[in-house]
């Protein structure tokens, strides 16, 4: 779960500063095109232009869905390894079997041998869905988890004005002003907002 919302705040962050870039640099445009009232429509976006940040990791840890996340995903990989276990022993199992067989012909010995081939290949496409299934189980949850976040982040920078809402993660960013970090109040609305799928 970790990598893929480390992947997506990377993503944002490339986002955010493909779009830093392109509204500052349109600012200056803007300056250079007016005489009069350039300059002060320039300064009065800047001054509005506001950019808060949360601490996934925190997200991560105190947010309650992102616990029961992790659970049902644990619980996941429980049953996907439980699976594939039984898969390599029900091959072990037929093998010994198969092996196991006294005084086999050349006739009865190519059979064991295309049995163990065919039931080998059937096994292998049953691993490939077990392992698909098991891939999609943790991306819909993580997409899950993520737009939870994304609903709150649009409610909330309608009172707060907001131009940007990122995530922070150590060694994507050099410097944070913590007064525009919003981890409390994202964390105590997400918990507020979320009602586990049980007390539904």
């Amino acid at each position: 779960m970790k990598n893929g919302l480390l992947i997506w705040n990377v993503v944002l962050t490339l986002l955010t500063g493909y779009l830093l870039i392109t509204h500052f640099s349109g600012s200056k445009s803007g300056r250079g095109s007016s005489k009069s009232g350039g300059k002060d429509s320039a300064s009065a976006a800047d001054y509005n232009f506001k950019i808060a940040y949360f601490e996934m990791d925190s997200v991560e840890a105190h947010y309650s869905m992102v616990k029961d996340v992790k659970a049902e995903i644990e619980t996941k990989e429980s049953e996907y390894n439980k699976g594939v276990s039984k898969l390599d022993d029900t091959y072990k199992n037929r093998y010994n079997e198969l092996a196991s067989k006294p005084n086999m012909s050349a006739e009865e010995a190519e059979a064991a041998q295309n049995e163990l081939k065919n039931l080998g290949e059937q096994l292998k496409l049953q691993r490939q869905t077990m392992d698909q299934g098991y891939q999609d189980f943790i991306t819909t949850k993580n997409m899950a988890v993520k737009q939870r976040i994304e609903d709150f982040l649009k409610e909330y920078t309608k009172s707060k004005s907001f131009a940007y809402i990122i995530s922070y993660e150590p060694g994507l960013y050099y410097y944070k002003d913590t007064a525009y970090n919003i981890t409390s109040d994202l964390i105590a609305g997400l918990n507020a907002a979320y009602k586990p799928a049980k007390q539904k």
